[in-house]
């Protein structure tokens, strides 16, 4: 049996029912580890320890009662520092925000409590949510579990690493450029990028502001497929105003057994190379999908030439993000844009544009966007899910100097510029698009790779029930070494 620390939510809400543990000792449990790993670790930043335990001992009063707060009831759990949570910090790593406190939930954590979850904290982040490492100047830098001299990716890096250590039993973050997908594949998780819109970001947000991004979503990461289904169920669904006029109802799995899936593998491009290892373990899951009977091809591809799609994501991915900016910040990077020369299309260049983009220019953008949305609706009528990597490499050490978008990671034995890797992020994320990603295998160097498992657009529980049935014949939730159950 698994050790309580790593067992699933579903696993520990099951011994809770049963009176194997109470919600208090569970609770309690995470806290002394908590205490023991995370001065190490750096994942958890914020707590509210007397009022989980107050929910706590409520929960455990309710059970007694015979009453069922839900599928999560007296689960201990964190969630991502940019939701808001009553009375806590809301900073998204900015010095400036360092006393926001947040007076109501976000739609999403009120979900999950509704579902009957302890919250307890929540995990660090990178400075506006926009890095693939998780460090600012509010709360330091967060370490990965498999390596401490390495990042566990970002922004929900906080995130997945307090996962791994079993510091928490389940997660909510949020992802608009791999920002869920890629700390799980570093930390060896797992995360669920839903739909665009399928859950409502009411409450994510910095400074107020309600309007949903364009690409942006928030979702759930876990140590298992099956928790992931469960808190994507309880966090689904429209807030109270488009509530009034719709209500969401995703398509069930289109397959129960793997033999019956139809499935596509890339494994790298040429504008984004993939490390061996990473390809290697996406490799090692279609071989088991071919082993069981599914038909794998490795050619299928949507209709579309994959540098355009690149491009593309990248100008949309930072018009998104642009309202970000401060106005002198935008001020200086408008200058900037109109003095760059018509052919550079570098990464800081292609940056700067996005970041700048008039309206119209968008527009055009979004037409063909959408225009790729239809071939990858003609090339999910023949097969069920893509799988791809997360991103590039395995974690990588951590690496703070200069932009983020101007560093460079080791590939292959050669260096490459890290903002290479926003491909995999936006060959699901640019199209609405549901991903999975699930761990694939460890690496010779002992640190875990990911799969990404893409699937037509409200297909959430295809790409999950996929990954529920690799957890069970590929391969699950391995705990890094040196964290003890105790």
């Amino acid at each position: 049996m698994t050790d309580l620390p790593f067992r699933s939510a579903l696993a520990l809400a099951a011994d809770i029912r049963a009176r194997r543990v109470g919600c208090r000792e569970l609770l309690e449990l995470h806290l002394r580890r908590v205490e023991r790993y995370n001065p190490g670790l750096n994942a958890i930043v914020v707590t509210a320890i007397e009022a989980a335990r107050m929910r706590a001992d409520d929960a455990d009063a309710a059970l007694r009662r015979g009453e069922n707060w839900g599928p999560l009831h007296g689960v201990p759990m964190t969630v991502k520092e940019s939701y808001d949570v009553t009375g806590l910090p809301t900073t998204w790593g900015v010095p400036e925000f360092r006393d926001h406190r947040a007076t109501r939930n976000a739609l999403a954590v009120d979900r999950l409590i509704a579902a009957g979850a302890v919250l307890f904290g929540k995990t660090n982040v990178p400075l506006m949510l926009a890095d693939w490492q998780s460090y600012n100047a509010v709360y330091g830098t967060t370490n990965n579990p498999w390596d401490t001299t390495r990042t566990p990716g970002g922004s929900s890096g906080g995130a997945a690493a307090a996962l791994a250590a079993g510091l928490t039993a389940l997660e909510a973050g949020s992802d608009i450029g791999s920002s869920l997908r890629s700390p799980a594949h570093y930390c060896g998780v797992y995360a669920h990028k839903p739909s665009w819109g399928v859950v409502s970001p009411r409450g994510h947000a910095l400074g107020g502001r309600v309007a949903a991004a364009d690409i942006s979503v928030v979702g759930p990461l876990a140590r298992s497929a099956g928790d992931l289904e469960v808190a994507l169920a309880a966090m689904a669904g429209p807030d109270e105003i488009d509530g009034q006029g719709w209500r969401l109802e995703l398509a069930k799995p289109r397959h129960e057994r793997l033999a019956d899936f139809r499935v596509a593998v890339l494994l790298s491009v040429p504008h984004a190379e993939v490390d061996r290892t990473v390809q290697d373990g996406v490799q090692a899951v279609a071989d088991t999908l071919a082993k069981a009977g599914a038909t794998v091809s490795d050619r299928a591809r949507p209709a579309f030439d994959t540098l355009v799609a690149d491009r593309l994501f990248r100008r949309l991915l930072g018009a998104a993000m642009s309202a970000r900016q401060a106005d002198e910040a935008f001020r200086r990077n408008l200058e900037k844009a109109q003095a760059l020369a018509p052919d550079d299309l570098g990464d800081h260049a292609q940056a700067l544009r996005a970041a700048t983009l008039h309206h119209r220019d968008w527009l055009l953008a979004n037409e063909e966007r959408h225009r790729m949305r239809l071939a990858w609706a003609a090339f999910f009528r023949d097969y069920d899910v893509l799988l791809c990597p997360p991103v590039t490499t395995t974690a990588f050490p951590h690496d703070h100097e200069g932009d983020p978008f101007e560093r460079s990671i080791n590939v292959n034995g050669r260096r490459r510029p890290i903002a290479e890797q926003l491909f995999w992020a936006g060959y699901a994320g640019l199209f609405y698009l549901p991903a999975t990603v699930a761990p694939a295998a460890l690496s010779p160097a002992g640190l875990p790779t990911g799969v990404q498992i893409i699937g037509p657009q409200y297909g959430d529980f295809t790409c999950l029930r996929l990954a529920r049935l690799l957890e069970r014949e590929h391969r699950g939730f391995v705990p890094p070494p040196g964290y003890a159950a105790n």
